[in-house]
């Protein structure tokens, strides 16, 4: 069966193509649609369909553009109730693509509509399942999202709806077909993902732990909900955003995409209550930035943290990049709905230091340096890990602020002492330094490459305790 999978690390998202006899299908598109577009025309085939697992959290789906542009109809699984056209398909409903066919099959829990597509071949053969966030590698989906919009579906009855789900519709079918998930490690969806992204049913059924035969329904629910943690403050928002519609990817590009000369970008910065986003790696940004910028860098989990940092998902931002990457940026801005983007740094930092502007910089010192100041010193040191990263391995005496809930603890960093910190290689704690800096901190350093680089030192620090979960 001609099915590809469309896998973004940065999101750890994986979008699916199926094509056969001039037809196609998108299952789980990015907002950026225009790849699809150009994959389905170099099979000479028409997009007829796009469906959709669900409602998604963790990013905006690309199915309205795609409708848009391609004429192609979108399909949502049972109980959906989307505020624009689209199919919503009653349980065991048939879709052709040519001559392959598309089973929806209902498997509420990690969301109510929450559908898994049964792939069958031109011959009749099942071949695999497009779960989402129903079956992950490893994982399950988690149940505790769709409160955060619709109070009444707790996560308690949501577990026990993807127990039922998984028991009755996934788990009597064949060990042969592929399972294909909407997301791998990284995703915030689920705790325990693996870094695989495909693998059999049968192998699931052997190795992931929600599948095992002999669990009980209680017993599944206080094990799917144990390690979780309260998930991104921008996951509410971009469901209701999927659900009710968003402007096109054309019209945010053509607001953002407008280069500013550095006058023009600090007039712009001064008049407007635009955020200042430098997406440049952390060590550039250390070197120095312009005063009261943010720094999150574009070459790790970028989109991720914009959702987990900037609470206004409305907010208007002012870019930083690097040369060539203003478009980049703005589309993986957009991905998790941060559409307001008004303008770039024409030229890049280079442009406002060439100006004579003023600048800033952040202190950094090495893991080696700081294993010194440990032995000669008592320095306060400040930890922005996961707490499940921090309850894994840590220094002791170490203080664990988690990045995400930095803006809830700003008063636990010291002002009247020096500190130091450190995350598990540089990006959180440049995220941090920026945050910190802007709001007036300068008593502190950070530690380049992080723990990864301090543990490999003699410093006194806990046992390692493999973690179980990844949030």
């Amino acid at each position: 069966m001609k099915i590809e999978q469309i896998y973004t690390g940065c999101i750890a998202h994986a979008a699916y193509y199926i094509e056969n006899n001039g037809e196609a299908a998108i299952f789980d598109p990015l907002r950026e649609v225009q790849p699809y577009i150009d994959r389905a025309q170099k099979d000479n085939a028409k997009i007829k369909y796009v469906f959709e697992t669900h409602f998604h959290a963790d990013f905006v789906s690309g199915h309205l553009d795609l409708a848009k542009k391609e004429g192609a109809k979108i399909v949502y699984g049972p109980t959906a109730k989307p505020g624009f056209d689209a199919i919503v398909a009653e349980d065991n409903q048939l879709f052709k693509i040519g001559n392959y066919t598309v089973k929806a099959i209902h498997t509420p829990g990690h969301t109510m509509e929450s559908t898994t597509y049964l792939l069958i071949d031109e011959k009749g053969k099942e071949h695999g399942i497009i779960t989402g966030d129903t079956l992950f590698i490893g994982d399950v989906g988690r149940p505790d999202l769709a409160q955060h919009v619709i109070a009444e579906l707790t996560q308690e009855k949501l577990a026990a709806h993807l127990f039922d789900s998984l028991r009755n519709k996934i788990m009597p079918l064949s060990d042969d077909l592929i399972v294909y998930p909407n997301h791998g490690a990284g995703s915030a969806c689920g705790k325990m993902m693996s870094k695989e992204t495909t693998d059999t049913l049968g192998n699931q059924k052997r190795l992931n732990y929600a599948l095992r035969p002999d669990m009980t329904k209680e017993e599944f629910i206080k094990t799917l909900l144990s390690g979780l943690t309260a998930p991104p403050g921008y996951f509410p928002k971009n469901v209701l955003m999927n659900i009710k519609g968003y402007e096109s990817l054309d019209t945010i590009m053509e607001r953002g995409y407008k280069p500013l000369s550095p006058s023009e970008f600090e007039a712009a910065a001064n008049e407007t209550k635009a955020l200042v986003l430098d997406s440049r790696k952390a060590a550039d940004f250390a070197k120095g930035f312009i005063p009261n910028s943010i720094n999150i860098g574009i070459d790790s989990n970028f989109a991720m943290w914009v959702g987990e940092m900037i609470t206004d998902i409305n907010q208007e931002i002012l870019l930083i990049t690097d040369p060539g990457k203003e478009e980049e940026t703005i589309i993986r801005l957009s991905r998790v709905g941060y559409d307001h983007t008004i303008g770039y740094l024409k030229g890049g930092f280079n442009a406002w230091t060439d100006a004579g502007k003023e600048v800033e910089m952040v202190d950094r010192i090495t893991a080696e340096e700081f294993a010194a100041k440990l032995k000669t010193e008592s320095p306060i040191v400040i930890d922005v890990r996961k707490k499940s990263e921090y309850d894994s391995e840590h220094l002791i005496n170490a203080i664990n602020i988690p990045l995400n809930e930095i803006n809830n603890h700003l008063a636990e960093f010291p002002k009247d002492k020096p500190f130091i910190l450190h995350c598990a290689g540089g990006y959180r704690s440049m995220i941090a330094a920026s945050i910190l800096k802007q709001r007036g901190w300068t008593n502190f350093v950070d530690v380049i490459g992080g723990f990864n680089e301090i543990k490999q030192l003699n410093v006194p620090k806990t046992e390692y305790v493999c973690p179980t979960t990844l949030l």
